[in-house]
């Protein structure tokens, strides 16, 4: 059986099969289609440290479609330039299956006529076929923020998205702090979504916008909603109480056939509903359709996409399309993985694009081992003498200080030389570093190296910013004439910690460093009490690393190849 599916059982043998009204009542279920909005676009890009330009905008725009999602909220047209132009220039993406909408409010009380009002023209200029507009539900904001009456209020919601729809726009009408709207007034946060469904609105959405409300004050105040309503109902939560997802999904189980959220959460505060776990949820868990399981296979690449053109780093612990969602790192765990991974996996990775992963620790077992050597190609049986002492190697190190979690590839290669199947690709005789002030705003680094390579010497000087800058240039000055790929990699990141801090200036310290060849990227480990030597230990296991993917273990065939 697959994770996620469906069973239909007997009870015994005097039971029959369950009644063809609840398999048809299933079959409806699971073929429900809960419409996907995304305003990472809009919402997302009011997060801390983010700033969309417009062909980000586009950039993104054109992986949500292709991902499948329904709706693209571009922004809001009346707020500024920026998101004018992304709507001007969207039509060039000729996009597939998405429909672009364009986020703004409803009429501003001060005009007689919603046509006399600035934001609607913005919004009708946009040009999109969908416009989403969002009004009061609240009557604290009605009287507070507006300074209104409520009747005038629901007059601006339904002169509004009547204006809109006469001009054959779909418009979606968001019910803002419509949970909170309806605690402190029942009847008026009703009477808005009312006058929104009586002027021609094709979706309602509530809007839990303060990121306040509990997953069953959300379940009871939808169901208030589709008692009074014909219209469709979407929900659109904030996580400012870590239930984002949940609310989603509890409103969608509810009634709700229209969804709102951003990818990896983006948002003002703490975020917006987070689409990459909604829309799994939704497929593998509620069985209903969100975009399809096919396009779900590509759902972490765009997760990983999205975060790469907004420069934020991307979370390990994200659920579902996270680097460390489906990551075991307790023996026990990974040798009931090997066998079954239902047994610590509520889905098949693969899935949604994501990947297995074991790491490497001192709660590492045999089975950690094992399932890394076989990732390796290597063949390497569990009862082996050989694998016992990697174990044991492995926990000595730890206990010294280093970490592998993050340094597969010196995990790699340490597995080799307890294998026996490592040989150095080059012999090093020692190295100086020498760092030198030269006044008062500046100093610099030399580093001089002296190693052979298959007997033959090679002696090394270069500078850097800093003494590991300038060991990091020499190493590779020195190799490059010998394995011309390294000149093809650079370090990515470098990270020191301080591992007893009691030491002072004698403490230990790990460095961990990422490399990348523009292809692959992998990361390395170094400890001692010297964070030169630290940095160099690491250095040499990153470029060790590289020359045993491109040559084979052993340098003399290296160096034939390359000869040749």
């Amino acid at each position: 059986m697959e994770y996620g599916q469906a069973i239909f059982y007997r009870g015994g043998s005097d039971q029959s099969f369950l009644c063809v009204s609840a398999v048809c009542s299933f079959l409806e279920i699971r073929m429900k289609k809960i419409q996907i909005y995304d305003t990472t676009l809009r919402d997302g890009s009011q997060g801390e440290d983010i700033s969309f330009s417009v062909d980000d905008k586009l950039h993104i725009a054109r992986k949500l479609d292709e991902l499948g999602i329904d709706y693209i909220e571009g922004g809001w047209p009346g707020s500024n330039f920026k998101d004018m132009a992304f709507f001007k220039r969207v039509s060039e993406l000729g996009l597939k299956h998405a429909r672009v909408a364009a986020f703004g409010s409803t009429a501003h009380p001060k005009n007689s006529k919603v046509e006399d009002d600035n934001n609607i023209q913005a919004l009708i200029e946009s040009g999109t076929p969908v416009v989403t507009i969002f009004g009061k539900s609240w009557d604290l904001h009605v009287k507070v923020a507006l300074g209104i009456s409520l009747e005038r209020n629901l007059e601006l919601i339904g002169d509004s998205v009547a204006y809109l729809r006469s001009l054959g726009k779909e418009v979606i009408y968001d019910a803002e702090h419509f949970f909170d709207g309806l605690k402190a007034d029942r009847e008026y946060a009703l009477a808005t979504l009312k006058a929104a469904e009586q002027a021609g609105a094709g979706t309602i959405v509530l809007c839990d916008t303060n990121g306040g409300t509990l997953t069953e004050e959300i379940r009871d105040c939808l169901r208030s909603a589709v008692e009074r309503l014909k219209t469709p109902i979407g929900i659109h939560t904030h996580n400012d109480s870590d239930m984002a997802v949940a609310n989603s999904v509890i409103a969608i189980r509810h009634g709700a056939v229209h969804v709102q959220g951003t990818f990896n959460s983006y948002g003002e505060r703490c975020g917006n509903a987070n689409l990459c776990s909604i829309i799994p949820n939704i497929e593998l868990k509620l069985g209903m359709r969100a975009i399809g399981q096919e396009k779900l296979r590509n759902l972490t690449e765009v997760s990983h996409y999205v975060s790469e053109i907004a420069n934020m780093h991307h979370r390990q612990d994200f659920p579902f399309v996270g680097k460390s969602a489906f990551a075991h790192k307790g023996g026990i765990h990974v040798s009931a993985v090997m066998k079954e991974p239902l047994a610590y996996e509520h889905i098949p990775p693969e899935t949604v694009g994501n990947e297995r992963r074991v790491l490497i620790s001192e709660l590492s077992g045999k089975s950690n081992v094992l399932y890394k050597a076989e990732r390796m190609g290597l063949q390497l049986d569990k009862a082996s003498p050989g694998a016992q002492a990697v174990v044991n190697k492995l926990k000595e190190m730890e206990h010294y200080g280093y970490q592998f979690e993050g340094a597969e590839a010196s995990f790699e290669i340490l597995f080799n030389k307890l294998m026996n199947e490592h040989s150095e690709f080059f012999d090093l005789d020692g190295f100086r570093v020498i760092t030198e002030r030269k006044g008062s705003n500046s100093s610099t680094s030399e580093a001089v190296i002296k190693l052979r390579v298959d007997g033959t010497e090679e002696h090394t000087a270069a500078e850097g910013v800093g003494p590991v800058s300038a060991l990091d240039h020499a190493l590779r000055k020195s190799l490059t004439t010998f394995f011309p790929c390294i000149k093809d990699i650079r370090l990515t990141d470098y990270k020191v910690r301080v591992l007893n801090a009691k030491g002072a200036t004698d403490a230990k310290v790990r460095v961990l460093i990422e490399t990348s060849d523009g292809h692959e990227s992998w990361g390395t480990v170094g400890v001692s009490e010297n964070l030169i030597e630290a940095s160099w230990l690491a250095l040499v296991d990153s470029i060790t690393y590289k020359l045993k993917k491109e040559y084979g273990f052993k340098n003399k065939e290296a160096r034939e190849r390359v000869k040749g």
